[in-house]
């Protein structure tokens, strides 16, 4: 169906951004925020996802299932893929019973993991480079920056919205030349969603498929 795919696509563009990003920046952190340093540690919190990721996921030896494990735990550890994801289904989740949004939940982060796994087993020599923070509140800071591609005519611009979660920080959506990649999405299930007549269950199953044809590397 034309709205699911849009919605894949939608998808794929902005886990491809994502994987590309991880791989870059500076030293990890994850520290408790305070109102004076929220800015700073923002800033410092993106440059550090990479040096993790790259220490985790672009050893040759490791194989495909061990990079699939390791990428898991990298996005609990960096990204509030809980909220992320009851959020993009939006009023959706209300409708929908536990065991789906259990399983919402796994699919959710199982077709990011299965669509991308393999990208990091390469480098292309990406850069990012921090333009400004922005502290929005007492938890949230957006961290603008410019990736840089060698591949690639023009560099990409992306702003990172970073909360203070708990005694971390956790990314909670990321904006590609300005659109929320959030947003994109929450709109796209939506529309997938209605198009299956509001039924959730179809829903599913159409993830359910995308993640199997992910896991087979097609």
């Amino acid at each position: 169906m034309k709205t699911t795919e849009n919605f894949f696509s939608a998808r794929r563009h902005f886990l491809n951004t994502l994987v590309c990003i991880v791989l870059l920046s500076g030293m990890f952190a994850a520290r408790p925020a305070t109102a004076g340093d929220l800015g700073a540690e923002a800033e410092f919190f993106i440059r550090g996802m990479a040096d993790t990721a790259i220490v985790r996921l672009t050893e040759v030896e490791i194989s495909r299932d061990e990079r699939k494990v390791r990428m898991h735990e990298l996005m609990k550890e960096y990204f509030y893929v809980p909220g992320i994801a009851q959020w993009v289904l939006g009023r959706f989740w209300r409708q929908a019973s536990e065991e789906e949004r259990d399983e919402y939940m796994a699919l959710f982060e199982d077709l990011m993991v299965e669509s991308y796994v393999d990208r990091f087993a390469s480098y292309s020599g990406e850069t990012l480079s921090i333009v400004k923070t922005d502290v929005r509140n007492e938890k949230d800071a957006i961290v603008s920056s410019v990736l840089n591609r060698p591949e690639a005519d023009a560099a990409l611009h992306l702003d990172w919205r970073v909360r203070a979660h708990g005694d971390a920080y956790k990314v909670i959506d990321i904006m590609v030349e300005g659109v929320s990649m959030g947003q994109t999405q929450r709109s796209e299930f939506a529309s997938a969603i209605k198009n299956n007549g509001g039924d959730i269950s179809k829903f599913l199953t159409d993830l359910r498929e995308r993640v199997t044809i992910a896991s087979s590397g097609a």
